[in-house]
């Protein structure tokens, strides 16, 4: 267990600094930026779904003594990710009517990912009781999933009308709170069954933000390089999924 602590930590900590990308950005115009953003989104996808269909829900099925429960879950999943996003479409109409550079944005936005953070906490430390392939699967994914998001978070922040240092130090406490979801399955989730019910839920909620979030985003690009430049991506990330199954 000392050796699938250590990778677990060792992997949330990792995903944590992932935050802190938005150091690199500060570089780029934003332009260019927003002209390869599109790379990250793919490989993103690309790594979620191969997560979901490729480790997380057939050892969900391999371990689960209830295949229909384990079905449900997977579409609970689903089902919570997209609550969570209409709630936070709620709040984000209010605020709307604010002025752009109001700072409830910003607060809103390290508040939501402050919850998405400590949930990505929980699914790694989940993936790393079940076997450290599947951990570092997980892992690989959430960070894949993290860059652009956390692109996308900075850009708020800054809209918001933090400075860009406050903003980075905000958006890192913010990531920080994966550590406590590491932390809570370890201390809660020595049994059995506990990753064979988050897994699953983990599993909805890969596909969804992959499937509502992130393709949407690929449809806006029209041109068809650009097209197939996603789709190749896509795979690559799917591939990346497929060759960590070699570790098992």
């Amino acid at each position: 267990m000392i050796t699938t602590y250590i990778y677990a930590f060792g992997g949330v900590m990792v995903v944590s600094l992932v935050s802190l990308v938005g150091i690199f950005f500060l570089s780029l115009k934003e332009d260019l930026m927003k002209k390869y953003i599109f790379i990250f989104i793919s490989l993103a996808v690309g790594a979620l779904l191969g997560d979901a269909f490729i480790h997380l829900i057939p050892e969900t099925l391999e371990t689960s003594q209830n295949t229909v429960l384990a079905s449900t879950l997977i579409i609970a999943g689903i089902l919570i990710f997209f609550s969570l996003e209409k709630f936070l479409h709620w709040h984000h109409h209010g605020e709307d009517k604010e002025e752009p550079h109001v700072h409830p944005v910003g607060k809103l936005i390290l508040f939501s990912d402050g919850v998405h953070n400590f949930i990505d906490g929980m699914i790694i430390g989940a993936s790393f009781l079940v076997s450290v392939p599947v951990g570092l699967a997980t892992t690989i994914a959430v960070i894949l999933h993290e860059i652009p998001q956390e692109i996308g978070d900075f850009a708020v922040l800054l809209h918001a009308g933090y400075s860009k240092m406050r903003a980075l130090w905000l958006n890192f406490l913010s990531a920080i709170l994966a550590v406590v979801g590491v932390l809570v399955v370890f201390i809660f989730g020595g049994e059995e069954y506990f990753p064979s019910l988050i897994l699953p839920i983990a599993a909805g909620g890969f596909i969804y933000i992959a499937v509502a979030d992130l393709i949407p985003e690929l449809h806006k690009t029209k041109e068809v390089k650009h097209s197939i430049y996603q789709l190749l991506v896509v795979i690559i990330g799917i591939l990346a999924m497929m060759a960590l199954t070699l570790l098992e």
